[in-house]
């Protein structure tokens, strides 16, 4: 996700140049049907800026592509949820919440927003009952079941974002997924909502503020040899405490963490360039073309080419 993120280092740039004060961000939405919608989010927010109460007007899933932060809503520990890239925001309708910058700066969200009608007959022929609050937890981590469709989802929106730019219509094949890609995101997070557990352990803000740090290191350098003493001492803490808090903040080990940046980093390369799978596996960390073969198929549930294949099908 290397183009996602550097686009919202951009953003920042371009604030940080331009001294624009804090707003919310603009969503820029470029699909959308009756009943649900889908927007890019890219907020630049940082420590200097103080949160504000904002509220869910629709059923909320946000998709974190880049970027850190700290979600807190009345169902959330006091400190807040950690939301890092690949985990999943989600709201109830007329729930009130905050969004944290204070140990990071920025960050960018694939919004999916549902009407409170709309998501209830998803959930009923999904099989879930979902009342007046569908989700009884504020946060998905990254999980290995939504990788498959997060990558898809991902893929598509950097597929269809050249189109938007010029002032086109997005493709028809794509305009036709995203309606798709709605429905399978609401019912794999109702499922996986109601299964998941719940991390509302409250951390110290100092403990946040390290793990925070460390995710923004695996992002950034996920490519390189990182090791957990590394990590740790980067982070002020013992190796022991460092693997205890990251892994109750983020829901993953930081080996979890680091294999799957790597492989989401794989998948759209896979997707969108025309380098080798050998090629692509080396730059995205991978000692050799067999471990990231099996980490792959493990992952997508497909090896790497028959995942670029069905990527090539998809777009046309």
């Amino acid at each position: 996700m290397a183009k996602i993120a550097v686009e919202l280092e951009r953003a920042v740039s371009e604030r940080a140049a331009r001294g624009w004060a804090a707003q919310n961000p603009i969503p820029r939405v470029f699909a959308q049907g009756a009943g649900w919608r889908v927007a890019d989010l890219i907020c630049t927010s940082g420590p200097q800026d103080r949160p504000f109460e904002e509220q869910h007007s629709q059923v909320s899933i946000a998709i974190v592509l880049a970027g850190t932060f700290q979600y807190r809503t009345p169902d959330s520990s006091r400190t807040g949820e950690l939301m890092t890239p690949g985990s999943l925001l989600l709201g109830n309708p007329g729930q009130c919440f905050e969004c944290d910058h204070r140990h990071g700066t920025g960050d960018r969200c694939l919004s999916f927003s549902y009407a409170p009608e709309y998501f209830a007959l998803v959930a009923s022929h999904a099989g879930s009952a979902t009342g007046r609050r569908p989700f009884p937890t504020p946060r998905l981590p990254l999980l290995r079941a939504l990788s498959p469709l997060i990558s898809e989802i991902v893929i598509a929106q950097m597929e269809a974002q050249p189109a938007r730019e010029q002032g086109g219509a997005t493709n028809l094949t794509l305009a036709l997924a995203w309606e798709e890609f709605a429905i399978q995101l609401a019912a794999s997070a109702l499922q996986l909502a109601d299964s998941a557990r719940r991390c509302l352990a409250d951390a110290l803000p100092s403990t946040m503020a390290r793990v925070t740090r460390a995710v923004r290191t695996i992002e950034n350098q996920a490519d390189s040899d990182l090791t957990i003493a590394r990590l740790a001492r980067e982070a002020g803490l013992s190796p022991y405490h460092f693997l205890r808090s990251f892994a109750q903040l983020t829901g993953v080990t930081p080996h979890q963490y680091l294999l799957r940046a790597r492989l989401r980093e794989a998948a759209t390369r896979l997707a969108t360039q025309t380098a080798s799978v050998l090629e692509i596996a080396l730059d995205c960390g991978f000692g050799d073309v067999s471990n990231f073969n099996r980490a792959f198929r493990k992952e997508f549930g497909t090896h790497p080419r028959g995942f670029r294949r069905r990527g090539l099908a998809a777009s046309g």
